[in-house]
């Protein structure tokens, strides 16, 4: 009878992890934590994010810790209990002599628990994490800003194609860049056309960049600055002109890889954001390992009021030869990156953009 009420309560304990943990699940994605020390331990050093789908991902990561805690304390009680109760001094006090406790092989209700419960555990995580990187990868935002990233060896250039239906693309740059897929990298010995080293394109090739005529370049003396609005939707357009890169924001918490011709890589380029909530600087990484100074590839994103943004976007416009700066000083703004330090930008002996596209449009 006793050993009845035991396997009884541990069926009861099962079933209660099962019903705890889906219903913290369920709510995983669509509550936010409490606000208390606790529930902030849970982040484990995680930022806090600045766009509605920074904090879905944030609020989802900290309730599937608390799940996991959850679960791991029903498993040390059950470990714990077991040792306690059937080690050989336990069972001598009981007058328990039998050489080993009641076995529960075949016990076919038993294991349908524990296989029911980690099944359970897998498909819920993974339906919540579907639904919180659809969130993030969604293309439904109705961008009024619409930013040009491309990424080089080792800096960034930052370009605005769309401005509040304004559309500030560089024509004659853009035409150059088409053409360039065009060039003829001549025949080899047997009058076969040389196939170019990206999915036989040319090197030379820069017809996926992107050419504003509003651009923000990083050099290896000063780190390009990207200026926002708040509480406005954005799109940005991500390409390489070389190697694989990848864009990320800490306070997105979000990384997307930046691919050199990314639709011959099958990737979609663009990614949004409904809003930036939270005006200040914050640093910007290259986190795809591209070569010698990639540990100094940073760049910031300046987030300021759209009143502000407007006054910068036309300052660029009518003062096209000012450097960044210039603009950041005319709206107030500290003119240089302050969000990077303590990190060297200086990389001696590395270009200041991509040589090549930069000469062909000069040209």
């Amino acid at each position: 009878m006793e050993q009845r009420k035991v396997h009884g309560l541990t069926r009861r304990l099962g079933l209660a992890g099962v019903l705890g943990f889906s219903g913290l699940a369920l709510a995983g994605c669509t509550v936010n934590p409490p606000e208390n020390k606790f529930f902030e331990l849970l982040r484990f050093g995680w930022p806090k994010g600045i766009t509605p789908e920074a904090q879905q991902l944030g609020n989802f990561w900290v309730w599937v810790w608390v799940a996991a805690w959850i679960i791991g304390f029903i498993m040390w009680g059950l470990m714990f209990f077991v040792m306690a109760r059937y080690n050989d001094k336990a069972r001598t006090r009981r007058g328990d002599h039998e050489e080993f406790p009641r076995q529960t092989a075949y016990n076919v209700p038993l294991e349908l628990v524990l296989t029911l419960m980690p099944v359970l555990t897998v498909l819920t995580l993974f339906f919540f994490n579907v639904q919180a990187q659809d969130e993030a990868t969604a293309l439904d935002k109705d961008p009024e800003v619409t930013v040009d990233v491309t990424a080089f060896q080792w800096n960034w250039k930052f370009g605005y194609a769309n401005v509040y239906g304004e559309k500030l693309t560089d024509e004659a740059a853009q035409k150059a860049a088409e053409e360039s897929k065009y060039e003829d990298l001549g025949v080899d010995k047997h009058g076969h056309p040389i196939p170019g080293p990206i999915h036989g394109k040319s090197k030379d090739d820069y017809s996926h960049l992107r050419f504003s005529k509003i651009e923000t370049t990083g050099t290896t003396e000063e780190i390009p600055v990207l200026v926002l609005p708040s509480n406005t939707a954005i799109e940005f357009d991500l390409a390489s002109a070389d190697v694989s890169h990848a864009f990320w924001v800490p306070e997105f918490l979000f990384k997307r890889d930046v691919y050199n011709h990314p639709e011959a890589n099958q990737q979609e380029r663009r990614f949004q954001v409904r809003e930036i909530n939270k005006e200040g600087a914050f640093v910007g990484r290259c986190a795809e390992m591209c070569g010698t100074y990639h540990a100094m590839m940073n760049f910031e994103i300046r987030v300021v009021s759209p009143e502000k943004f407007k006054q910068y976007i036309e300052f660029r416009k009518q003062n096209p030869d000012a450097p960044n700066s210039a603009a950041l000083k005319e709206i107030n703004e500290a003119p240089y990156a302050t969000s990077t330090h303590p990190f060297e930008t200086e990389r001696a002996g590395t270009r200041t953009a991509n040589e090549n596209y930069t000469d062909r449009n000069a040209a």
